[in-house]
């Protein structure tokens, strides 16, 4: 097993009263798909993003 990972933050933007569950869902499986695993998730309503954070085995 690895004790390297790589990382990757993605930030989805986001309206307010907008549902932006299909938007996140489409990111999550194109990173699953090329190996990312998700961590955790932030949402900011300063910045008006979610971000995703994800890593990966080098």
């Amino acid at each position: 097993m690895s004790n390297r990972w790589q990382h990757k933050i993605v930030a989805v933007a986001y309206k307010l009263f907008n549902d932006q569950t299909e938007r996140v869902q489409q990111e999550l499986d194109k990173h699953g798909q090329q190996g990312w695993e998700l961590v955790t998730v932030i949402q900011s309503s300063t910045t008006h993003e979610i971000r995703l954070f994800f890593k990966k085995p080098v």
